[in-house]
């Protein structure tokens, strides 16, 4: 019989403290519900406290009074090397079309190179300009270039300038480009 009443003690002790923990466990779960929930009023009654302090400053953003420098009216990258177009590498299909080359080929006595000029010209327009830089478009995207740039017809830009009140660019090739 004491045995039963030991047993007994010990289940009443342990559901005591099971209780209790589950008291606190109970309370502890309000207490952090309740200051979550004010929490967000806090920062919102508070926000000098946290709001994003910008760091003041004395530097002035104004551009620098330097001199203005020399414009050329073409530019050294934009320039073709006749030296190059003397050396011309024999025309290569750029695209895969599984066809074969008559490049290394007799024909009538002689070698015969022949030019394969890409199909249709690839066309683009100017659409704006500014800083120096132009903002062209074409079917397979817009793209920034700037004198010296390679351009999608494969000249590059030589010039910028204004012309009766619009900006034009004009190639390597010498093709204008009117901003519409």
């Amino acid at each position: 019989m004491a045995d039963f009443d030991d047993e007994r003690i010990a289940s009443l002790t342990q559901r005591k403290k099971t209780a209790t923990l589950d008291r606190f466990l109970t309370f502890a779960g309000l207490a952090l519900a309740g200051a979550s929930a004010f929490f967000p009023w806090y920062v919102f009654f508070n926000a000098d406290k946290f709001g994003i302090h910008v760091a003041t400053s004395s530097n002035s953003r104004e551009l620098p009074d330097w001199p203005a420098r020399n414009v050329f009216s073409v530019s050294p990258l934009a320039m073709v090397n006749k030296n190059e177009a003397a050396k011309k590498a024999p025309p290569v299909d750029p695209l895969t079309t599984a066809t074969v080359s008559d490049l290394g080929k007799q024909r009538d006595g002689g070698a015969m190179l022949e030019d394969q000029p890409f199909p249709g010209k690839s066309s683009f327009r100017l659409l704006h300009v500014s800083n120096g830089r132009a903002l062209i478009e074409d079917p397979s995207g817009m793209y920034v270039v700037r004198i010296g740039s390679v351009l999608p017809d494969e000249s590059r830009l030589a010039m910028i300038e204004q012309r009766e009140g619009k900006w034009v660019i004009i190639t390597s090739k010498g093709d204008i480009y009117k901003n519409d």
